[in-house]
């Protein structure tokens, strides 16, 4: 868990030199900054090789040579900073911001004078300085991320000598080289000089941005002019002063072909004259549509540019879709007298497509289809041995009937599944394939790759395992044997399945496999590939989730499964939406097949509800795995959290249309979501104070759209207490008269600074639009 004010060093990338390019006075706006570091890319042997540490100019550094070892090579361990080259061994170290010695100091005449060289300046913060640049991933060496359309804020601490005031533009280049200005403001508190703006993305695509500070004239005249005139001092000095910036930014206007800017600016000249009222002169100094000319058209001086840092791009799915886990052997499945079975396939699983969509998910997620293993398969419940009708887990890939370019005949073909595909794309649902590089012992890759595993001291190839656990059915990559290889197999196969219309792929332990590895890929993917999204199943520690998100993954599985209290939601949702907003994109399960949630065991209906309500509107992102929504929550040994009969090793036909079931809710929330820009992003979200403990609240927001969601956290019993609106939070005054309208029972409230809420089992949550009275509409 990060603190709330913790820099975090994914967010906060220093930069370091070139990073900071002084500009002279007068410089032209279009001046060009340094270019930025390329994210770190990796090749297989034989290929040019792209480092991750930038050279002096902002290029990243190319050898057309391999590797005399044949194996990739990664800078992505170290990420240092941009600097012109490393010392000798000999050499003393230049200061960290080091630049070129100062020539002055190596003249021949000091020199002869006896006058000993000075040390060179450290070089890194510009004539203004800017330093703290966010968002920047790993000093520029990896792209913040963004979808189309998307509104994000940049900021950095800007500074200057004196009391002068300085301004700064937001300088965003999209990828056909078009530019886009945005202003920046200090933010609170003003003593410690943060500068923060936004701008807004356009289409998917690879972007970057700079930071220009400059001195603000204007604003530096505007201020001392105020306090003067006021007393009447210096009254002549200032309506000079004054005219002689106008007149400058009337001929900016001029030469921008500004015409109204123009005549305006040469009012206001004429209206500054020391003879006037005091009052003319001060309307002069406060107009704002002054001021904006004065920003857009006077010529900026001592700009100060930072280097540019990169921003991807990706389509909306990459951060806004609902998701629904299915396993297409259970669809259809039929179990026989005797006890056999027969397999439902993908052609008797295209029903479950329609199901899905007319809930109003977009995403129909399934596990490998491939074929599975025979050797060491595990039965029911995880058993050892598997019986004569057990199928085996999906992730055991591999058998003489193929391997993960193969479709499991048990579940059809590949033109069944090309029709699969295409089912679900007219019905507006995108198919998300398991990405397992795993291998069972009868694997093609095991007779024909040997080198691609692990071989014991005892002769035999290594299975998977978590001491105590085994998991003989399983043998992992070794990445380290033939990396080559691997990398070409992997993106061959990922190149397969894209070819039959997968766009998504749900990757499962991608922290067991190197970084530099998914590093690799995910670049080639987004260079070939830009709209095919990979989603990390990674379940571990903080830094492994946020280096393979910040390497290349679009979204992750979280923590959210374990995550009940007002406290612990509160904490990680503060998290996910201010200290990881610029590389971690989350995807809220309620459940997966390896987790059955603790809070779900009592098998309270209630206790369902408001989960899915907590992953619906919290994550922009969320999923369901089938099963339940029919309150399934039988456990495997008391306290675990393992499925009893996990449809991982077994069949599991079920009635959806069962009652109770949590259908109408799920479509329900799946239907607000998409009405509500709000509820689509994490930006601009904030938790709420409640009064009780059992009551989490927070609001979410996204131009004109509020949204308020209050849930109640106890199944069993009633909830009752206030919310405290946060009107900063939801770009409002303080005190404004609100109308809440509730999208899941249809009441109305009027709400204000405190409110009054009361939820029970049956009623478990408000999700409400919230609305100033002026400006709300009839219903």
């Amino acid at each position: 868990m990060f603190s709330r004010d913790k820099k975090s060093r994914w967010l906060r990338g220093r930069p370091a030199d070139p990073d900071m390019v002084p500009q002279p006075d007068d410089a032209p706006h279009t001046m060009a900054p340094a270019q930025p570091a390329a994210p770190g890319v990796i090749d297989p042997p034989g290929e040019p090789i792209v480092s991750a540490e930038p050279t002096s100019t902002g290029e990243p550094a190319v050898s057309a040579e391999p590797t005399s070892t044949g194996e990739p090579v990664s800078d992505l361990s170290t990420h240092r900073p941009a600097s012109s080259s490393e010392p000798s061994p000999d050499e003393e170290p230049a200061p960290r911001h080091a630049a070129a010695d100062d020539p002055a100091a190596q003249d021949p005449a000091r020199t002869a004078a006896g006058i000993r060289p000075r040390r060179a300046v450290p070089r890194g913060f510009g004539r203004i300085p800017i330093h703290n640049v966010w968002p920047v991933l790993e000093n520029g060496v990896y792209p913040a991320k963004a979808t189309e359309g998307e509104t994000i804020e940049v900021g950095a601490n800007i500074f200057r000598e004196g009391h002068d005031l300085l301004g700064a533009t937001i300088v965003l280049t999209g990828p056909d080289g078009s530019q886009t200005r945005a202003q920046m403001a200090q933010a609170e508190p003003l003593g410690l000089d943060i500068w923060k703006g936004e701008v807004t993305v356009g289409a998917p695509g690879d972007y970057r941005f700079r930071i220009e500070a400059y001195d603000d004239r204007w604003g530096s005249w505007q201020h001392n002019a105020l306090i003067k005139l006021d007393v009447g001092q210096d009254v002549a000095l200032v309506c000079l002063e004054g005219r002689e910036l106008l007149a400058e930014a009337k001929t900016g206007a001029q030469e921008a072909g500004d015409g109204v800017a123009e005549w305006l600016l040469a009012e206001a000249s004429w209206l500054l004259d020391p003879a006037a009222p005091v009052d003319q002169l001060r309307a002069v100094a406060t107009r704002e549509d002054i001021g904006e000319f004065m920003v857009n058209f006077c010529p900026r001086r001592l700009l100060t540019s930072t280097r540019e840092f990169p921003v991807v791009v990706h389509r909306r799915r990459a951060q806004f879709s609902a998701w629904y886990e299915f396993f297409p052997r259970s669809i259809g499945a039929v179990r026989h007298e005797d006890g056999s079975w027969t397999s439902g396939t993908l052609a008797s699983s295209e029903p479950m497509l329609d199901h899905i969509a007319s809930m109003g998910f977009d995403v129909a997620y399934i596990p490998p289809v491939n074929p599975i293993g025979r050797a060491f398969r595990k039965g029911a419940n995880n058993a050892l041995e598997a019986g004569p009708n057990d199928p085996g887990s999906p992730w055991a890939i591999g058998s003489p009937e193929g391997g993960h370019d193969a479709v499991n005949p048990a579940l059809g073909t590949i033109e069944d599944f090309d029709h699969f595909v295409a089912h679900a794309r007219e019905l507006g649902l995108e198919v998300a394939l398991d990405f397992a590089l795993q291998a069972s012992p009868d694997h093609p890759w095991v007779t024909s790759h040997p080198q691609w595993f692990t071989t014991r001291a005892d002769g035999t190839i290594a299975y998977a395992e978590n001491p105590p656990k085994k998991y003989q059915d399983i043998y992992p990559l070794n990445f380290d044997n033939d990396p080559a290889g691997i990398y070409a197999e992997a993106l061959r196969l990922l190149e397969f399945w894209i070819d039959h219309g997968v766009t998504i792929f749900r990757v499962d332990n991608p922290h067991t496999k190197p970084v530099d590895f998914w590093a690799w890929l995910t670049a080639r993917l987004h260079e070939s590939h830009p709209d095919v999204l990979l989603q990390a199943e990674a379940f571990t520690r903080p830094e492994m989730m946020h280096a393979l998100a910040t390497v290349g993954f679009h979204l992750s599985y979280t923590y959210f499964t374990w995550r009940n209290t007002k406290q612990e939601l509160g904490d990680y949702l503060w998290e996910l939406s201010h200290d990881s907003i610029a590389f971690f994109r989350p995807n809220f399960f309620t459940n997966t097949p390896d987790i059955n949630p603790s809070f779900t065991h009592s098998g309270n209906p209630a206790a369902f509800a408001i989960r899915t309500v907590l992953a619906a509107t919290m994550s922009p992102a969320w999923g369901v795995y089938s099963g339940f929504e029919l309150f399934e929550h039988d456990v495997l040994r008391p306290g675990g959290e393992e499925y009893l009969d996990s449809e991982k090793y077994e069949f599991r036909p079920r009635d959806f249309d069962a009652q109770p079931n949590l259908n109408d809710l799920m479509g329900r929330l799946n239907q607000v979501r998409h009405e509500h820009p709000a509820l689509q992003q994490l930006r601009h979200t904030q938790v709420l104070a409640t009064d009780h403990d059992k009551l989490f609240a927070f609001s979410k927001r996204e131009g004109d759209d509020r949204i308020v969601v209050v849930v109640s956290l106890d199944p069993d019993f009633t909830a009752e207490g206030t919310v405290e609106i946060d009107f900063g939070a939801l770009g409002l005054p303080a005190g404004t008269p609100l109308e809440a309208h509730d999208e899941l029972t249809g009441a109305d409230f009027t709400w204000g600074q405190r409110n009054y809420v009361r939820l029970w089992p049956a009623q478990p949550a408000h999700i409400l639009t919230v609305t100033p009275v002026e400006a709300a509409q009839p219903r």
